[in-house]
């Protein structure tokens, strides 16, 4: 039995776990092969293959990244995409793929499962964002790096009596924003499902200010919606970094940060600086949380596959891993509780 592996989108720590994970159980326990789909979707389309073997996956357990790259590839999007892939499904006779990415990842695998392909899903994203599961891998390290440049800043700022702005990764949802910012002892937590406005922002560092702290810390989510005006002169809730969408539609967001800094310098008169995390957030070794936890979703997906138990995907729920359908994947996403940022409100300030 043959079984095909992509990873798609984003890349974070914990992708070559899963990886290294189904080729062992694939081949350790089925006497299976697995072949990997350089670059995501873009390499069943065009039959950019790897095959996987017990050598090719030794050591890659605390490797960032993924050894089969990936992309933001939208077959659906591709002239002839979705008849290439079968094609490619027929040409290395697979008996299933498993697709490892987030929700448009996912969300492709899901329309080809209906359409007659046997996919399975492993939910990836740093931003713990796609419903139906407690947690991703790549969220654990995400927040422990965010934690830690908080951490760090807290000093630099103490130092010099200024207001320093982080910024952190979260398109839709603020659970890196809320999680590092609590662990980080941030002064004010700002995520997209929570409207803000600036006088509430700079309310809460004067009065901060004026109990003789002289320095504060904010977490800014990078989709936190911010009223500032763009080129045409209208005010626009999302910070957009350039023009232009995605294969998926998505805008390239980065900025907030900045903007606002710079709004908080204008109207409190404290000097402010920005930090953008950026893509240090998603690269480099993955903690023991996300190791495990990846390796776990790798061996159900394989299982899974062997199984012919398609159309579903690996899920966590409390500590137990279980499949759940993949469509679950793009019904909603995941935000914040109001619970958890209530939390956070206590220290506010």
């Amino acid at each position: 039995m043959k079984v095909g592996v992509l990873t798609g989108g984003g890349d974070c720590p914990g992708l070559n776990a899963v990886i290294r994970a189904i080729v062992r159980r694939t081949i350790g326990k089925y006497g299976g092969q697995v072949l990997g789909y350089r670059y995501g979707w873009a390499g069943v389309m065009h039959g950019n293959t790897l095959p996987l073997g017990m050598d090719e996956v030794s050591g890659i357990l605390p490797r960032g990244g993924t050894i089969l790259g990936t992309s933001r590839t939208n077959p659906y999007k591709t002239e002839g995409g979705p008849e290439a892939i079968k094609r490619q499904f027929e040409s290395d006779e697979l008996a299933g793929l498993i697709a490892v990415g987030g929700e448009d990842t996912l969300g492709v695998g899901y329309r080809l499962y209906q359409e007659g392909l046997p996919i399975v899903g492993v939910p990836k994203t740093i931003d713990n964002d796609i419903s139906g599961t407690d947690f991703t891998f790549g969220f654990d390290t995400a927040v422990h790096i965010a934690t830690e440049a908080i951490d760090r800043l807290h000093t630099t700022a103490e130092s010099h009596n200024r207001v320093v702005v982080v910024e952190v990764m979260g398109r839709h949802t603020g659970w890196i924003a809320v999680k590092a910012g609590i662990a980080g002892g941030a002064d004010l937590i700002l995520i997209p499902e929570i409207p803000f406005t600036l006088e509430e922002v700079c309310d809460v560092i004067r009065k901060r200010h004026g109990r003789g702290k002289n320095f504060s810390i904010v977490v800014v989510a990078e989709g936190a919606e911010f009223p500032v005006k763009g080129e045409d002169g209208e005010n626009h809730g999302l910070v957009v970094k350039q023009g232009g969408t995605d294969a998926f539609g998505h805008v390239r967001l980065g900025g907030i940060g900045n903007e606002l800094a710079r709004a908080i310098e204008a109207d409190t008169g404290y000097e402010t600086r920005v930090s953008v995390l950026g893509y240090i957030q998603r690269g480099g070794t993955p903690t023991a949380f996300d190791r495990v936890l990846g390796t776990r979703f790798g061996v159900l997906a394989a299982d899974l596959v062997q199984e012919r138990d398609f159309g579903k995907m690996a899920s966590v729920t409390g500590d137990r891993i279980i499949p759940i359908e993949m469509s679950h994947a793009t019904e909603s996403l995941k935000r914040v509780d109001s619970e958890l940022y209530e939390v956070a409100r206590t220290f506010f300030g």
